[in-house]
C-alpha cells in the first residue's frame, strides 16, 4: 500500500487523466496570451521612448496605442478560450468523482459497519469534492504558466537587453518556489484536518436533526445546542488555520516578488542617470530598453503569485483525493449484483443453506446450519441478539457477500450474476422502515409500476393500513419524511407490508417485524405478513417474538456464534 501523500497524489493524478488533454489545450493558450505580454511591452516602449527621447528610434504613438489594443484583444480572446476549456474540464472532473462516489456507495452493503454516515458522504460528494473545481481552474493554469513564463521571459526577452536585470530575475525568482513547498507541507496537514472537520460537523448535524423529538423530551436542547457549537468553533478553527498559511504563502511571495521588482528599478534608474556603465550588452541601457525591461520584470512574477495565490487550492484538492483514495483501498463490504432493474429470475422460489459463514464488521465469524425453505413455506429464526439472524436475511437477499458456503436460489447459486433478477421477486420488510422525500403513494408503489386504486386499497386493506391512509392530512398524497414523520413505528411497518403486497412477491423477508409494538399493532403486523403468505408467498422472519413465531410454519434456532 502507497504512503498516504503519495496515494492522495496518485488518486488526484487519476482524476484529472480523462481531461488531460482538454487541460494542456487550455494550458497551451493561457502560456501564449501570457506571452503576448512581450510584444505589448516592446510597444509600449518604443511609443514611449519616441515620445520621451526624440533621438531615438520610435513608434508612431497612434500606431503603438492601435498594436497594443489589438495584442490586448487577441489576449484576452485566448484567456477566455483557455477559461472556458478549463471550466468544461473542472465540471466533468468533479461530475465524474461524484458520479463514481455515488455508484460506489449505492452499492455497499448494509452490513458493512465501516460505512461512513449518510452525511460525511453528502459532504464529500458536495461542498469536498469541489473543491477540486479551484484547483483545476486557478492551480494548474498557475503551474504552468510558472514552468513556461518566467523562463521565457528571462532568456527570450530580457538576456538579449541586460544581463544585469537577467541575474537579479534568476536570484530572485526560484527562492519563492522553495520557501512554497516548505509552506505546503503545512498546508496540506491543515487542509486534511478541515476535511475531516467538515465530514464529521455535518454527520452531527444529522444526527441532532434525527433526534431532535428525543432531545426535547430529554429537555437536552441546551446541551445539544452547547455541543454543535463547540464542534462547529473547531471547524472554525481549522478553517482559519488553512487560512492563515494561504496568507503565508501570499507574503512569502510577495516578499520576494516586490524585492525582484524594486532591484530591477533601481538598476534600471541609476544606469539611465549614468551612475551604472554595466549590465547591458555593448552600450549603456537606454530609455526604450530601461521601460521594456520594467514592463517586463512584474510579468516575470505574475505567474509566481498566482501560483502562491492558488497554493491552498492545491492542499485542498490533494486532501479530498487522499479520503478518496483512503476509501478505495478500505475493503468495503458491497452487496452482490449492480443494483439495477432487471426480470425476475425464473425457477421455484425455493431456498437452500449449505456450509454458510460470515464475518461481522467487529471480526466475529457467524455459522448457520444447513436448512432449505420451500417455495410458500414460512420460517420463523430464532436465537438472541447478535446471533446472526439479521446478517442471514441480508445474505438471502444477496445485501451481503458470504465468507464461506453457497447460498441456492430458484436452483441456482445466488451471484453477482443473478441477485438482481432474485432480488427482483423479493419483498422487505424491515425494522426500521425507510421513506424517500416523495408522496406515500410513491413509496407504496416503489417497484411495483403503475398500481390501479382498486389494487392499492386491497394492499392497504391486507396490511390492515387503510384507516392510517385515511387520517394522514393529504392521503396518499401525504409526504413522510426519510424518517416518517407522522406515522408510529407500527403504522410504517403496516405500511411496508402493504408496498410488499403490491410488489407480489414470491418470497418476504422481514426482519424483527413486530419488535418493540404493542400486542395489538404487533397482530396487525403478523396478519398482514401471514395473509401475503397464504397468496402463496415464501415468508422468512428473523424474530424474537414466540407469539409470531408460533404462527410460522417451521421454526430454526440458532446457537451462539462461533468465536
Amino acid at each position: 500500500m502507497a504512503d498516504a501523500p503519495d496515494a492522495a497524489k496518485l488518486r488526484l493524478k487519476a482524476l484529472v487523466s480523462p481531461v488531460k488533454a482538454r487541460l494542456s489545450r487550455a494550458g497551451g493558450l493561457v502560456v501564449a496570451a501570457e506571452l503576448l505580454w512581450i510584444p505589448q511591452a516592446g510597444v509600449i516602449a518604443l511609443g514611449l521612448g519616441g515620445l520621451l527621447d526624440a533621438g531615438a528610434t520610435a513608434l508612431d504613438p497612434f500606431l503603438a496605442a492601435g498594436l497594443f489594443a489589438l495584442l490586448g484583444l487577441l489576449r484576452h480572446g485566448l484567456d477566455a478560450w483557455a477559461a472556458r476549456l478549463t471550466f468544461e474540464a473542472a465540471d466533468a472532473v468533479v461530475a465524474g468523482a461524484r458520479a463514481e462516489l455515488v455508484a460506489a456507495e449505492s452499492l455497499r452493503s448494509p452490513q458493512d459497519g465501516a460505512r461512513p454516515a449518510s452525511a460525511e458522504i453528502a459532504a464529500l460528494a458536495g461542498e469536498k469534492l469541489a473543491a477540486l473545481r479551484p484547483y483545476l481552474l486557478r492551480y494548474r493554469p498557475a503551474q504552468l504558466r510558472v514552468m513556461t513564463v518566467p523562463f521565457v521571459i528571462a532568456v527570450a526577452a530580457v538576456l538579449p537587453v541586460s544581463w544585469a536585470v537577467f541575474l537579479i530575475l534568476m536570484v530572485a525568482g526560484p527562492l519563492i518556489p522553495v520557501f512554497m513547498a516548505l509552506v505546503g507541507f503545512a498546508a496540506r496537514e491543515a487542509s486534511e484536518k478541515q476535511m475531516v472537520e467538515v465530514g464529521q460537523l455535518n454527520a452531527l448535524l444529522l444526527e441532532r436533526l434525527a433526534a431532535l423529538v428525543d432531545i426535547r423530551l430529554l429537555d437536552a436542547r441546551a446541551r445539544a445546542v452547547s455541543g454543535f457549537a463547540a464542534a462547529a468553533d473547531g471547524l472554525r478553527a481549522r478553517t482559519m488555520a488553512v487560512l492563515r498559511i494561504a496568507f503565508l504563502s501570499s507574503t512569502v511571495l510577495e516578499l520576494f516578488s516586490a524585492l525582484g521588482v524594486a532591484m530591477v528599478a533601481v538598476y534600471v534608474g541609476f544606469a539611465l542617470l549614468g551612475e551604472i556603465g554595466f549590465g547591458a550588452w555593448a552600450t549603456p541601457l537606454d530609455l526604450r530598453e530601461g521601460i521594456f525591461v520594467l514592463m517586463l520584470a512584474p510579468a516575470f512574477f505574475q505567474p509566481l503569485r498566482d501560483l502562491a495565490a492558488a497554493w491552498h487550492d492545491r492542499a485542498a484538492a490533494v486532501a479530498v483525493a487522499g479520503e478518496l483514495a483512503a476509501r478505495d483501498e478500505s475493503r468495503a463490504r458491497r452487496i452482490l449484483g449492480q443494483g439495477s432493474a432487471t426480470e425476475p429470475l425464473p425457477g421455484p422460489a425455493a431456498i437452500a443453506i449449505r456450509g454458510l459463514s460470515y464475518i461481522t464488521p467487529a471480526g466475529r465469524r457467524i455459522a448457520w446450519p444447513d436448512f432449505e425453505v420451500a417455495p410458500g413455506e414460512s420460517l420463523a429464526i430464532l436465537g438472541p441478539s447478535g446471533i446472526g439472524k439479521s446478517a442471514l436475511l441480508a445474505l438471502l437477499g444477496g445485501l451481503a457477500a458470504a465468507e464461506v458456503g453457497e447460498i441456492r436460489v430458484a436452483d441456482v447459486p445466488l451471484a453477482d450474476d443473478t441477485a438482481d433478477a432474485w432480488r427482483a421477486r423479493l419483498g422487505w420488510v424491515g425494522q426500521a422502515p425507510h421513506f424517500l422525500e416523495a408522496s406515500l403513494r410513491v413509496n407504496l408503489t416503489l417497484g411495483a409500476g403503475k398500481v390501479a386504486e382498486a389494487r392499492l386499497a386491497e394492499a392497504l386493506a391486507l396490511a390492515e393500513a387503510g384507516e392510517i391512509v385515511a387520517r394522514l392530512p393529504h392521503g396518499l398524497g401525504a409526504r413522510l419524511g426519510e424518517a416518517g414523520a407522522g406515522v408510529s413505528g407500527g403504522e410504517a411497518r403496516r405500511l411496508m407490508v402493504a408496498r410488499a403486497a403490491l410488489r407480489a412477491p414470491d418470497v418476504i423477508l422481514a426482519d424483527e417485524p413486530t419488535a418493540d409494538l404493542d400486542a395489538r399493532t404487533a397482530a396487525s403486523v403478523t396478519e398482514g405478513l401471514l395473509r401475503l403468505n397464504a397468496g402463496g408467498a415464501t415468508l422468512i422472519v428473523a424474530t424474537h417474538d414466540p407469539a409470531l413465531a408460533a404462527r410460522m410454519g417451521r421454526q430454526i434456532r440458532l446457537a451462539e456464534a462461533e468465536a
